[in-house]
């Protein structure tokens, strides 16, 4: 069974080697835990700026989802970011990725967000089944960032 929790300074360190993964997947070139300690330990359910849960299966974490809250101008309302949403590759296809994304659903809800929403990498296959099995729309924007 999937239990779903808020990740707290008590069991950051256990989801900080997921982040690690997650974070060589998308080829991120200077990993460092510290930083990642610091950072994600902000998020959590006290948070204005978001949280970040885990996923846990017979004690062990298995994946991790994020989600930050900003805002849009074109529907005048907050909305929350599914920023991050990792499972480890040999616990995929079990459903946790979908509890994870409707924990984070509701959450975002229970928060006032008018929505949930993310992007992924295009050759993210398993990601893009996940998120096209769920009863969502799929945006046509295109994605640009300043580095």
């Amino acid at each position: 069974m999937t239990m779903i929790e808020t990740v707290s300074k008590t069991n950051l360190p256990e989801v900080l080697p997921l982040i690690r993964q997650y974070q060589a997947f998308y080829n991120v070139a200077d990993i460092s835990d510290e930083k990642n300690a610091a950072f994600f330990s902000q998020f959590n359910n006290a948070s204005p700026l978001g949280c970040q849960f885990i996923a846990r299966e017979h004690n062990e974490v298995v994946g991790f989802a994020t989600v930050y809250f900003s805002f849009t101008s074109t529907i005048t309302a907050k909305v929350a970011v599914l920023n991050d949403l990792y499972i480890q590759p040999h616990h995929r296809g079990k459903g946790i990725g979908r509890q994870l994304v409707d924990y984070c659903h509701q959450y975002a809800k229970d928060k006032g967000a008018a929505r949930l929403q993310w992007v992924t990498a295009p050759d993210n296959e398993p990601a893009k089944r996940l998120y096209d099995s769920l009863n969502t729309t799929q945006s046509t924007w295109l994605f640009y960032a300043y580095n």
